[in-house]
């Protein structure tokens, strides 16, 4: 018999097992924490049904053992007990599962090579096993995603066990998993934290195993950990670093989630144990995790914490179109126009290339034929920028308007409405070109599309600002996708996932999250622009021809022609 053919019966094996195990998997629970249903209108997304792989197989050689070890990662049950049943006891004990996941294309791209031939495997008491990964992503300790294309070569060694069973002696900590079924086992939690002026609350993407208890599994994240390194210098924690928790589970009671924390909270000051509830709540609602309000305590004693206001992002909703000489927003066939700005925009006589409006309606900012940049709002326009070959503005909740030329990314300024510019230092320094960027509507993040190189990346930055809200510096760069063809338009939709439009012959929109992996599906053709939106199927597309496309189920219709420019609003 071959080595193929009868790996290819273990694996039947193994899935045979596998399908008798699921039934008992299957059923409702009778131990394990008690944990709130979900809301109105969740879905499950498979969190009960997950997949489950089986142990060692009799008789299994180095490579067989190897390969049901890597499969074992998608049971994460009891810590990865099915896994550790590859593995020899001392590496059992010393085996960290969670210190990473490698995310790849599959099995069937795996290479795996062994020092030991298949005809001389029971002749053998050790073995080396080198393992190719086709790599796409990449989960760190604290659960942030990365992109990681490549080949990855994994290690393997394997002793012959006094039972005559092979088993893993050496191994490298964390997890591998194939990129289909990376997203049943993980979920995507937005870690909250607060900007630099205390004020917005900013998401932090991190993904931990499904069968953990979300409660628990996002508030050791938030207490015991730290943003992640790009966004750091733009955003705040409001718990101290001598601030932890004192048990390992977070109780919820009545849509009450019930935090014991350490001993050094009782010294901390209303501000901040306000500033911590609010955090929090925010965290575990954003988590999917039904409560009304978290209640800290400290040996017992409950501690006397309120909440802060925050800037939430703007409620407005509609199509901002300039349609036949009319600017506002768009219901059915009428213009609804907005007061302060929209006869500001229709007076212009030169054409209008783009349109940035701000949270409030206040101001405006424009791109005319000409390239250069305006604001208006109250008044005729006020020229900002008047440099050459800028890209399209963008606004932001601070209401600074962001302009860059599109051959000096460095050249990144921010101008007031009292049109003194700002530098913004150390803007996406290893870049030659951008051709979009689009700041946040918490205003501690900006989004772009440059070019490093021959390749091209969307990428985001953490944005530094002072204590009056002027921007002063971006973080370092946080590479989410490369793009293969054109960049059309950049958006954010909602706060963690952006739009890109891509490809002029033949029109895509991806959608990616900030910190996850994306999606890509057909746009309108000739597609020309895009606003943003609070979801993905809020986006709207602008064809060449003044068609203006909403979705329609998986599709595209018409909801208005004769526009000739689709406007965003800040943070969209």
């Amino acid at each position: 018999m071959t080595r193929a053919n009868s790996r290819k019966i273990m694996r039947g094996i193994a899935l045979a097992l596998a399908a008798l195990l699921l039934p008992a998997c299957a059923g409702l629970p009778t131990s394990g924490d008690v944990s709130a249903g979900l809301r109105l209108g969740e879905s499950s997304q498979g969190v009960d049904i997950l997949p489950v792989a089986s142990g060692p197989i009799k008789g299994a050689g180095p490579e067989e053992i190897v390969e049901g070890f890597l499969e074992a990662g998608i049971t994460t049950s009891d810590n990865w007990a099915t896994a550790r049943e590859f593995l020899a006891p001392a590496l059992q004990r010393t085996w960290r599962p969670a210190a990473g996941v490698s995310i790849d294309v599959g099995p069937e791209t795996r290479t795996i090579t062994s020092t030991v031939p298949a005809d001389q495997v029971d002749e053998a008491d050790s073995a080396e096993v080198q393992v190719l990964l086709d790599l796409l992503a990449s989960v760190d300790e604290p659960g942030a995603y990365s992109e990681a294309l490549g080949a990855s070569n994994v290690p393997f060694t394997l002793k012959r066990m006094d039972d005559g069973e092979w088993r893993i002696t050496e191994a490298l900590d964390g997890i591998v998993i194939d990129e289909p079924r990376f997203s049943k086992v993980f979920e995507g939690y937005p870690l909250q934290y607060f900007d630099i002026n205390w004020s917005r609350l900013v998401p932090d993407m991190r993904w931990f195993p499904r069968r953990q208890s979300p409660a628990t599994t996002v508030t050791q994240a938030l207490i015991g950990g730290a943003p992640s390194d790009w966004l750091d210098p733009a955003v705040q924690n409001a718990f101290p670093a001598d601030v932890q928790l004192a048990q390992d589970a977070v109780p919820i009671v009545g849509q009450v989630a019930e935090v014991a924390l350490t001993r050094p909270a009782l010294g901390l000051d209303q501000t901040t144990l306000s500033r911590m509830r609010t955090q929090l709540q925010a965290t575990l609602r954003a988590a999917g995790v039904a409560v009304t309000q978290v209640r800290f305590n400290v040996d017992g004693r409950t501690l006397d914490a309120g909440v802060v206001d925050v800037v939430e992002p703007s409620s407005e909703i509609g199509t901002l179109v300039l349609q036949n000489g009319a600017f506002g927003r768009i219901v059915g066939d009428e213009i609804s126009p907005i007061e302060g700005i929209s006869a500001d925009i229709t007076a212009i006589s030169e054409p209008v290339v783009s349109i940035d409006v701000a949270a409030d309606d206040s101001r405006a900012a424009l791109q005319l034929s000409d390239q250069h940049v305006y604001l208006v709002g109250d008044g005729s326009p006020v020229e900002l920028d008047a440099r050459d070959g800028l890209i399209e503005p963008s606004l932001d909740p601070y209401g600074y308007t962001w302009s860059v030329p599109e051959q000096a990314p460095t050249a990144l300024q921010a101008w007031g409405s009292d049109v003194v510019e700002h530098p913004v230092a150390n803007a996406w320094p290893t870049a030659s070109a951008i051709s979009d960027l689009r700041v946040s509507a918490d205003g501690a993040r900006v989004a772009a599309v440059i070019t490093v190189g021959k390749q091209v990346w969307v990428v985001v930055a953490g944005v530094v600002r002072d204590s009056s809200g002027v921007p002063i510096e971006l973080g370092d760069v946080k590479q989410l996708i490369q793009l293969t063809e054109p960049a059309i338009a950049l958006v954010w939709l909602g706060t963690d996932r952006l739009g890109v439009l891509v490809d002029p012959s033949s029109p895509r929109l991806i959608t990616q999250m900030v910190g996850g992996p994306g999606t890509a599906e057909a746009a309108p053709s000739e597609a020309v622009s895009a606003a943003g939106a609070r979801t993905a199927v809020g986006v709207r597309i602008l064809g060449a021809n003044g068609e203006l496309f909403a979705h329609a189920g998986s599709a595209w219709r018409v909801v208005a022609s004769d526009v000739s420019v689709l406007a965003t609003r800040v943070g969209e």
